[in-house]
């Protein structure tokens, strides 16, 4: 199946780079793209892509506030968005998770880290830079200490999952991988993306990268933590 690309940013020349870069994938193709925010959500609109690689400083409509509106929109609930930037500054993470972005890359990324990244985001994982480390996300997402469940109690905005999808919603937010769950628990890891799917249907979330704040948010997994709860 090929992945169908939509590139925003304001700076031809790197507009350019990647759609030249990704045209060179078999499995990828650019079917649009926009200079500035607002084009980016219209054109997310009408083509339907299955990623869109959206810069954060743009004119008019930044990218930040067009991913919202695209992650926003019902009617676009399979599109995701990877974000790029030349600052990797520890608010702008923030803002573009809290936006609903799947994925954070620098613009500095090596071109087959890049075309990889948009392999895992539109297969519905999250994708984060290295210096966008699950300790950041930790750090500014998790519930205030006073407002965490008690010890055994289930988070309010979790009280729908059964226990191993919780569980799994822990592993995943502390940075395991499928099949690193999967060794844990002596599952298959299509078992373990199963069990994510459906914490990710009854969350409503996007994706992994959504499950993760949510588990950070709900107080299931603290700042610190390097196990499941």
């Amino acid at each position: 199946m090929t992945i169908r690309v939509l590139l925003a940013d304001d700076q031809v020349l790197i507009r350019s780079g990647f759609a030249a870069l990704i045209g060179s994938a078999e499995d990828l193709v650019v079917v649009g793209e926009a200079g500035d925010g607002a084009t980016a959500v219209d054109l997310a609109r009408s083509l339907r892509p299955d990623v869109v690689l959206m810069d954060v400083r743009m004119p008019g409509t930044d990218g930040l506030s067009a991913t919202r509106q695209i992650t926003a929109d019902p009617d676009l609930g399979d599109v995701r968005v990877v974000v790029l930037t030349t600052f990797e500054a520890d608010e702008i993470v923030l803002d573009a998770l809290r936006a609903g972005a799947s994925g954070f890359l620098g613009k500095s990324v090596e071109p087959e880290e890049l075309l990889e990244a948009v392999r895992v985001v539109a297969g519905g994982d999250a994708l984060l830079s290295p210096r966008a480390t699950r300790s950041l996300i930790a750090r500014f997402l998790a519930a205030p200490e006073d407002a965490a469940p008690r010890a055994g109690a289930v988070p309010v905005s979790l009280a729908g999952l059964t226990d191993r999808e919780r569980e799994m919603v822990a592993q995943a937010a502390l940075g395991l991988s499928n099949d690193e769950i999967a060794a844990q628990q002596f599952l298959s890891p299509l078992t373990v993306k199963t069990h994510l799917n459906r914490a990710m249907s009854k969350l409503d979330a996007r994706d992994r990268a959504q499950l993760v704040v949510l588990a950070y948010q709900s107080g299931l997994v603290r700042v610190g933590d390097t196990g499941a709860p």
